[in-house]
């Protein structure tokens, strides 16, 4: 069955609320929060989860609506805290992990608090880099145990990614797979601080190296992975 792709409005027509409106939509179609957890659960085996005490203080960064919580629920950990801007979003969490809303630039936590902080697709919304990266990488670095471990999902530009994009930029593609149309729509509007992101690999990997030091690292399938322990 085909479809119409989706009308991709121009973002100087929109405002903030409005484009968060249709990314928001766009993403439901994506991906449904069942299969998110599952992709939260098989990023964290995959980054060493199994060697992490249960008890261990978790905190999950730019958390949304809280999936990579429930993830880390599922997974057995039983001390979790986390963080977003937006209260709307944090709302939709019921459970027993302490959440903050708070800006991520500036964490709430003292000093060499917490055993592991992890983001799954949150550093690539950041509104300016490297600036905001500098001070979100050092918030952490400042929050995480000496022994500590700082771990992320990011999106990065590998050839898988290049194909990705150039087959959702097609309207004949779009027609006949709603996930296409989906991530072609959410990329639309969030263009600004995506490819913002994808084009600074250098700077990336340069913050990181001077913040952590490097655990783990892959980079595949249109995205980076990352472990790193405090300097």
């Amino acid at each position: 069955m085909t479809t119409k792709p989706t009308k991709l409005f121009d973002l100087k027509d929109l405002s903030p609320d409005e484009i968060q409106n249709h990314w928001e939509q766009a993403y439901a179609r994506f991906e449904t929060p069942a299969e998110e957890i599952v992709k939260f659960i098989r990023r964290l085996e995959y980054l060493g989860q199994s060697e992490w005490p249960r008890d261990a203080q978790i905190v999950d960064i730019f958390s949304g609506k809280c999936l990579g919580i429930r993830a880390l629920e599922q997974l057995g950990f039983t001390n979790l805290e986390g963080v977003d801007i937006s209260e709307n979003l944090l709302s939709f969490y019921k459970g027993d992990a302490e959440l903050y809303v708070a800006d991520c630039r500036e964490l709430p936590f003292e000093k060499n608090s917490r055993d592991v902080i992890v983001v799954q697709g949150g550093l690539h919304h950041l509104p300016e880099l490297p600036a905001d990266l500098t001070k979100t990488l050092s918030e952490i670095k400042r929050v995480l145990r000496p022994t500590g471990r700082f771990v992320m999902v990011e999106p990065w530009q590998t050839p898988f990614l290049r194909l990705i994009h150039y087959l959702s930029a097609r309207n004949t593609v779009r027609r006949f797979s709603n996930k296409f149309d989906a991530f072609e729509t959410m990329t639309h509007y969030e263009r600004d601080t995506y490819y913002n992101w994808l084009n600074r690999p250098a700077e990336i990997l340069d913050l990181l190296d001077k913040n952590f030091t490097n655990a783990f690292i892959a980079k595949k399938w249109g995205k980076v992975y990352f472990v790193g322990i405090p300097k």
